[in-house]
């Protein structure tokens, strides 16, 4: 694969960009996975095989990833929109690359799996890979997903018992019901859902008399938010992340 073609994969920037940056010195490609130090390429037409290539465009490591998969901890007052209407973008967050990434011939990016509330903090995964993000989204898959949440009222056995038979939401008179409801405290929930419905973790504490003050995702399916990475952080998810999502 041309070193060009592989900068344009990785959201870089048109093919006839690509070029500029090698030809300009700004790409170096590491030989091998041990080495330590790029060795500078100048042709935009180098051949390399893609997969496990690591290179350096204007002094930083990129590895190659055919299809991107990126943990986030969102940070509270953003929103998950391309176009968002009153807080910052959380693709704000990200580098140029994940967010330039072409797809189909068009330049989509890396997409959130789901959406958290502006309000919302905790894990986010994103990725350009459609499939994925179906299959993660679909209530056909029941993946797991764990919430921390701080309740206004203190919490009693009458609303686990309701949250864990089903409540009504007022759009859908099929209950909803949760995993799992454990009291960690008396204004402290850790809730784990199975669906993603509009606002559900609010709505489900409202109808059973309760008011959510804070909402923190920390898990999806066995891949739980790492705890060295700070709100705003991201890094790419591993082979055995993947893994623990459990699709």
């Amino acid at each position: 694969m041309q070193l060009q073609d592989i900068l344009y994969s990785q959201g870089f920037g048109t093919r006839r960009v690509c070029a500029g940056l090698i030809q300009r010195g700004l790409v170096q490609i590491y030989p091998s996975h041990e080495a330590s130090v790029p060795l500078a390429c100048n042709e935009a037409s180098a051949e390399f095989v893609a997969p496990g290539l690591r290179f350096c465009v204007m002094g930083v490591d990129w590895p190659y990833h055919e299809k991107a998969y990126v943990v986030l901890h969102k940070p509270v007052a953003t929103e998950c929109s391309q176009k968002p209407s009153t807080y910052p973008s959380i693709y704000t967050l990200l580098p140029s690359p994940l967010r330039l990434r072409p797809q189909k011939g068009a330049v989509q990016g890396v997409q959130a799996v789901g959406r958290l509330d502006q309000d919302t903090t905790g894990l986010l995964l994103l990725t350009d890979d459609g499939q994925f993000i179906h299959r993660l989204s679909s209530p056909r898959h029941h993946v797991p997903k764990v919430y921390e949440v701080t309740v206004k009222h203190p919490l009693d056995d009458k609303q686990l018992g309701k949250l864990l038979g089903g409540v009504v939401l007022d759009d859908d008179p099929k209950p909803v019901k949760a995993a799992a409801a454990d009291a960690l405290s008396e204004h402290h929930l850790r809730l784990t859902l199975t669906e993603g419905k509009y606002h559900q973790v609010k709505r489900m504490l409202g109808a059973v008399g309760n008011r959510v003050q804070a909402l923190h995702r920390s898990q999806i399916g066995g891949l739980r938010l790492p705890q060295d990475l700070a709100p705003g952080q991201w890094r790419w998810l591993s082979a055995a992340d993947l893994a623990s999502i459990a699709l």
